[in-house]
């Protein structure tokens, strides 16, 4: 065997059909298509963010030495929330990777720096209130008349009773639905933890934006705090809500699709709080 047959295999002989090898733009689409379109946009627009910087800065962005990202990082943190200075870092990250360098966002100096801005700032995540059963129907209440009004209890009603994430609702089609005596299946064909498309089933086309403009347009008139709420409150919602009722964490995690109880226990928002607490045994 030849050299160059370890890399495109054998040879055919004369005349036998020839398979073109795929392009590397092919290639390249493949790994694009790897990753969600709402990550790769947050990717780009990092990126972007990291390149202007090092223009003004007069660093080199690729490769970008550890002692550049660390300070970049640095200079984030003083209006940037621990998450997104980590999403920058990815983007970094991927950056490099894309042309085959070794990315500086793994060497100690940035690992370490990272690790004192969150020890300084913090990691709690300012989490949305969830809508429980009361506030649903107060929700439902304030909607108007006609299609607008028909879409926004739709919105609401099927993100509570879903547990949807809200780009699982907008991505959700006509064909998606089916009604039975049981009632209303609905199919996801993709989500965050299902890129790869497989779908799942759930018992029971805008931009994402609108869910949590609804949500909060809703709040308002049912004399809530607009400001409390968003597109997540009725995942949010339905879990916390489901867990006061006493329903299990394994069902709970049936119909929200989490891989894993720590997760879906960060969904839980105080349900447990009072219905299992310790101090209510107390006897004063």
């Amino acid at each position: 065997m030849r050299p160059d047959d370890q890399i495109i295999g054998p040879v055919q002989e004369k005349g036998a059909d020839i398979v073109p090898l795929p392009s590397l733009e092919q290639v390249r689409e493949f790994i694009r298509a790897s990753k969600a379109e709402s990550t790769l946009r947050g990717y780009q627009s990092d990126w972007r963010h990291f390149l202007g910087w090092c223009q003004v800065h007069d660093f080199c962005p690729l490769p970008a030495a550890p002692e550049a990202v660390a300070s970049y990082i640095a200079e984030c943190a003083r209006h940037l929330k621990t998450g997104s200075i980590q999403r920058r870092l990815n983007a970094i990250a991927e950056a490099h990777k894309a042309v085959g360098l070794e990315s500086p966002t793994a060497d100690g100096m940035v690992r370490n720096t990272l690790k004192g801005i969150r020890r300084t700032m913090g990691t709690a995540a300012v989490q949305k209130a969830p809508t429980l059963t009361d506030d649903i129907r107060a929700m439902v209440d304030a909607t108007g008349a006609g299609l607008i009004g028909a879409r926004d209890r739709a919105v609401i009603l099927l993100g509570f009773a879903g547990a949807f994430r809200r780009s699982e609702i907008v991505g959700l089609d006509a064909e998606d639905c089916r009604f039975s005596k049981d009632g209303l299946t609905i199919t996801l064909r993709r989500s965050k933890t299902d890129q790869a498309g497989v779908g799942r089933k759930i018992g029971t086309r805008m931009a994402g934006i609108g869910v949590a403009r609804i949500v909060k347009k809703l709040a308002e008139r049912a004399g809530l705090d607009p400001a409390k709420y968003a597109g997540h409150s009725l995942r949010a919602g339905h879990a916390t809500t489901a867990a006061i009722a006493g329903a299990s964490e394994r069902s709970i995690m049936n119909q929200t699709g989490h891989r894993s109880v720590q997760m879906v226990r960060r969904y839980i928002r105080d349900g447990n709080l009072f219905r299992e607490n310790s101090a209510g045994k107390l006897g004063l």
